[in-house]
């Protein structure tokens, strides 16, 4: 049988053997690469290197989304292609680095930690590949992979920027690690930060804020990176709590109107 007469395997066949967006998916290697090389790196002992290559893999993460659709090169290949750099530059490349710097004492506890992680960080990505076109755009369900790599990175980066051992806060770092992977499959609700507000007017303050903000960066860049990236990762559960009697409040209103709803429905 023929392709031309396989209707939907055809075309995939079709679209397949017409070729592959060559930028979009060279930056999302280059991601994959970066991930790599902090593996490299993790093996050699050179934490910092490790660290720093996380960065550089999430900065392509960034770039790849953005300019396949700016250019309008977006397919299937480059979503699935994404996933699974994804799962190595943020899943196996943080867990690893982890592992090797601070819990290889803790042992089995230690490894059990690292692959909590892991798997934490896959199930992730694969319910974000599930609820893509279901989920509103400004929001991610639970703690995006980028987010949580990027805060082990920070953290190897704050010890070596005060001279901390590995040693230092041992019970702190394995909690952590365990938070960061229960925060991962986690119902919390965090900023996308693609929102088109963003890019829009805003106030005069807005500007004075941001410039504040890039001085106190650039002065001290480790310790702030570190700072927003932890503001990050707990907006989600903050959120969750503030919100919380706004929604009780609209599940009371819902669950009294359906009851009103029903009455009406049953009376003669």
């Amino acid at each position: 049988m023929s392709d031309e007469t396989v209707p939907e395997t055809g075309k995939k066949k079709d679209s397949m053997r017409r070729g592959i967006y060559i930028l979009p998916n060279l930056i999302t290697a280059a991601s994959l690469f970066a991930g790599f090389y902090s593996l490299v790196a993790t093996l050699n002992a050179d934490y910092k290197t490790a660290a720093i290559g996380i960065f550089i893999s999430a900065i392509c993460d960034g770039l790849d989304g953005k300019v396949a659709r700016m250019t309008g090169t977006t397919s299937k290949f480059g979503v699935e292609f994404d996933s699974l750099a994804d799962l190595v530059a943020f899943g196996v490349t943080p867990a690893f680095l982890m592992y090797a710097w601070a819990l290889k004492p803790f042992g089995r506890l230690g490894w059990v930690a690292a692959f909590l992680f892991l798997i934490c960080a896959a199930l992730r990505l694969a319910r974000f590949n599930v609820q893509v076109d279901t989920v509103e755009s400004k929001r991610f369900i639970g703690l995006p992979t980028p987010a949580s790599a990027c805060m082990v990175a920070s953290t190897v980066l704050l010890f070596y920027h005060f001279n901390w051992p590995s040693s230092y806060k041992k019970l702190a770092i394995l909690g952590l690690i365990y938070l960061l992977a229960f925060l991962n499959v986690s119902n919390f609700k965090y900023n996308s930060f693609k929102d088109p507000a963003f890019i829009k007017r805003q106030p005069f303050g807005f500007l004075l804020l941001a410039v504040v903000l890039l001085i106190i960066i650039v002065a001290e860049p480790v310790v702030m990176t570190f700072a927003v990236l932890l503001l990050y990762v707990l907006s989600g559960p903050v959120d969750f709590v503030v919100t919380w009697p706004r929604r009780r409040r609209l599940e009371k209103a819902v669950h009294k109107g359906r009851e009103v709803f029903n009455r009406e429905g049953d009376a003669p």
